[in-house]
């Protein structure tokens, strides 16, 4: 029988809480016994997420983050939701380098880590409803030895 979890997370759009979302996520994803390695990729990833809802999403007005968090098999999903300002332009806001606050030192960086360290990232945004990043990483490693 194929194993499967699911974790649901809401926070408030503070920079404090992208800390915390980062490691209740990494813990969550230790029941498929990842390797550091993994790890490190997914809390790198989620911070990415958070962060662009906090700076972009609700340019620090205090809102609430939904995280949602599933295994299934050997696959975790991560989906960061918001209802923020929403994207304008997806396909140019997921380009490196590409970032709607310059003034505040932004490297838009931020889908391109998702990218780098995920293995599939997908965004659906409607401006002036919200953002939702749904992303996948298999871990591949047999955690079998471990139960």
């Amino acid at each position: 029988m194929e194993s499967k979890n699911e974790m649901l997370l809401v926070v408030d759009s503070r920079s404090c809480n992208e800390g915390l979302v980062r490691i209740a996520v990494a813990a969550f994803s230790t029941q498929l016994n990842p390797t550091l390695e993994e790890v490190a990729d997914i809390k790198t990833a989620v911070s990415e997420a958070i962060t662009n809802c906090i700076v972009h999403a609700y340019e620090s007005q205090e809102e609430k983050i939904r995280v949602e968090c599933r295994i299934e098999g050997r696959e975790l999903t991560v989906r960061v939701a918001d209802t923020g300002k929403g994207i304008e332009d997806v396909k140019k806001a997921m380009e490196p380098m590409f970032t709607t606050k310059p003034e505040q030192d932004r490297s838009g960086m931020g889908f391109a880590f998702m990218e780098a360290f995920m293995d599939t990232v997908d965004v659906e945004s409607s401006p002036g409803k919200g953002t939702c990043v749904t992303m996948k990483k298999k871990i591949e490693r047999d955690s079998s030895v471990f139960e």
